[in-house]
C-alpha cells in the first residue's frame, strides 16, 4: 500500500475518548479540533510557534512547541532578541514557587523561577487552566536574532521535567483539568519554503484528538518505547530503496526520538556516515563539497533549476504495533534538501536537512513536515499519516508504504537499559559498588549489615554532562 495525497483511503478503526481519541467534537464544547486548525506559525528553521495568552489581564505570547522537553518556560524580563516577555507583576493570578530552575541544552541555557498562572488558548481548547510556568530571568543562545517565539512549550513526559518530574507538564494539566483525551497531534506546514524565512508558514497543534482534514490515507502507529521522550525503534534506513545494511542496533543508539522542537533529521554518526555516502552515490553530482555534508556549506543552482531530481528518496523503517510487521515513511529530497538563501537575481542555495548526533536519532522538522504525527499518549504509540500540506509545487513529498515483514530484523533494535543520565548512572553504580563490598566486611565480620543505597533524584544538581545537555537539538 502507498499512501500519498489523494488517495482516498481513511483510517477504519473507530476512535472514541473512551480509548484516548476523538476525531470530532461538538463545536459548543471543550473540544473544536477545526478551530485548532492552522493555529501554528513559524519555519522548519526557528521552529513552529502557538499564541498563548498568559495571566490576568491576559499577555500574548508567542510559544515554540516542543516534543523533545517538558517545561513550559517564558520569556520573564526583557531581551534583546525576544519582542514580548510574561511580566508577573502585571498579573493578579500569577503564584511565584520560588523553585530555581536551570535548563542546559548542547547549546544555549537558561535560568528561571517557576511559578503558577492561568493561560488559554485562542485557537485551542476552551477555557482557561492553571498551569506550571518557569519565568525565564537569564538566558545565554537561547533566543535567537529574528525569532518570533517568546518560550517554549515541552509536551515530552515528565521524567523529562526540570526541576524534578513532580512538576505537572503543561499537557499533563491539560488532560487532568480540561478532562481531554491523553492525546495530541501535530502538523508542520513547511515543505520546500524557505528556511528561516518570513516566519509565516503555518502547522496545527491539536489538543486531545485527531484532526481528519489534516491527513491522507491511514495512520500507521509505532509503540512508543520508554515515556521520557517520544522514543520509537527504528529498524532500517533507506537511500534510493538500498538497504544500509546497518546493524539495526545503530539505528537507536542511544535512542530513537520524535522530536518538533529540532529542526533537521539527527543521525548517529555510523549511520550519518553510511547515509552521506549512499546519497552521493545515488546523486547524479560528482565530486560534491563535502562542507555541504557537514553543514559548513551551502549549495546553489540557477533558480530555474530545481536541484531535488538529482537526489534519492530517504525512507526509515518503524516497527509496528504489531512487532511481527514494519511500515516506512519516506520524504523525498525536497524536504532534506532545504532552500535557504538567495544570492542576487540568479541564484537559489540550499542546505543539508541532515546532520550527525552523538547520541540519538532524531526525527525532527525535517521529516516531520512530511506527515501528521499523532502522540497517542493513552495507547503509548506515535502514528505518522501523510500530511496533505508537504506539497512541493503540486506534487507530494512523502509517502507511507506497509506493512513488511521484520523477519530480516533483530526481534529488538533497543537496548534493554536506557541511561537517562550517564553519569548519575556511573556514579550510582560505581557507590552500589562500594556498598556491596562495605557489606561483604560486615557480612564477614558477622555483623547485621545496613542497607546501603544510593538514590539520585531529580533535584540534584544539571550540568553539563547530564541528559539535560540532550534535552533539545538545534
Amino acid at each position: 500500500v502507498v499512501l500519498r495525497p489523494g488517495s482516498s483511503s481513511r483510517q477504519e478503526d473507530p476512535l472514541s475518548s473512551a480509548d484516548g481519541l476523538a476525531l470530532a467534537s461538538d463545536p459548543e464544547g471543550t473540544l473544536n479540533f477545526l478551530a485548532m486548525v492552522e493555529n501554528l506559525q513559524g519555519d522548519a528553521g526557528r521552529g513552529y510557534y502557538l499564541e498563548m495568552l498568559i495571566g490576568t489581564p491576559p499577555q500574548a505570547l508567542n510559544i515554540l512547541v516542543d516534543t523533545g522537553s517538558s517545561n513550559f518556560a517564558v520569556a520573564g524580563v526583557p531581551d534583546p532578541d525576544v519582542t514580548s516577555y510574561f511580566n508577573t507583576e502585571l498579573s493578579s493570578t500569577y503564584k511565584s514557587q520560588g523553585i530555581d530552575v536551570t535548563v542546559k541544552y548542547s547549546q544555549g541555557s537558561w535560568t528561571g523561577v517557576l511559578g503558577t498562572d492561568v493561560i488559554t488558548i485562542p485557537k485551542g481548547i476552551y477555557g482557561s487552566y492553571t498551569i506550571n510556568i518557569a519565568t525565564i530571568l537569564e538566558s545565554e543562545n537561547f533566543f535567537l536574532p529574528g525569532v518570533k517565539w517568546h518560550g517554549i512549550l515541552g509536551l515530552a513526559y515528565d521524567a523529562l521535567a526540570k526541576p524534578s518530574s513532580s512538576v505537572e507538564t503543561f499537557f499533563d494539566s491539560l488532560v487532568r483539568q480540561a478532562k481531554i483525551p491523553n492525546i495530541f497531534s501535530l502538523q508542520m506546514c513547511g515543505a520546500g519554503l524557505p528556511v528561516s524565512g518570513s516566519g509565516t508558514n503555518g502547522g496545527s497543534l491539536v489538543l486531545g484528538g485527531i484532526e481528519p482534514s489534516l491527513y491522507l490515507g491511514n495512520i500507521w502507529y509505532t509503540p512508543i518505547k520508554e515515556e521520557w521522550y517520544y522514543q520509537v525503534e527504528i529498524l532500517k534506513l533507506e537511500v534510493g530503496g538500498q538497504n544500509l545494511e546497518l546493524d539495526c542496533r545503530e539505528y537507536n543508539a542511544d535512542k530513537a526520538i520524535v522530536d518538533s522542537g529540532t529542526t533537521l533529521l539527527r543521525l548517529p554518526q555510523k549511520v550519518f556516515s553510511a547515509v552521506v555516502q549512499a546519497i552521493a552515490r545515488a546523486s547524479l553530482i560528482q565530486e560534491f563539497s563535502s562542507g555541504f555534508w557537514t553543514g559548513s556549506q551551502l549549495a546553489c543552482w540557477d533558480k530555474t533549476e530545481k536541484p531535488w531530481s538529482l537526489f534519492p528518496k530517504l525512507s526509515i523503517y518503524l516497527r509496528d504495533e504489531n512487532a511481527s510487521r514494519s511500515f516506512r515513511i519516506s520524504i523525498l529530497p525536497q524536504l532534506y534538501i532545504q532552500p535557504i538563501l538567495e544570492i542576487g537575481d540568479n541564484l537559489q542555495c540550499y542546505r543539508f536537512g541532515i546532520s550527525s548526533s552523538t547520541n540519538a536519532l532524531v526525527i525532527g522538522a525535517t521529516v516531520m513536515e512530511g506527515f501528521y504525527v499523532i502522540f497517542d499518549r493513552a495507547q503509548r504509540r506515535v502514528g505518522f499519516a501523510v500530511s496533505p500540506c508537504a506539497e512541493v509545487d503540486g506534487s507530494p513529498v512523502s509517502e507511507i508504504e506497509g506493512p513488511f515483514t521484520t523477519a530480516d530484523v533483530a526481534s529488538n533494535c533497543v537496548s534493554s537499559v536506557s541511561f537517562h543520565e550517564p553519569v548519575l548512572w556511573i556514579a550510582s553504580y560505581a557507590l552500589m559498588s562500594l556498598c556491596g563490598i562495605i557489606l561483604l566486611v560486615l557480612i564477614i565480620l558477622l555483623l547485621i549489615p545496613p542497607r546501603c543505597q544510593h538514590r539520585y533524584t531529580d533535584n540534584d544538581v544539571v550540568n553539563d554532562e547530564s541528559s539535560l545537555v540532550r534535552h533539545r537539538w538545534k
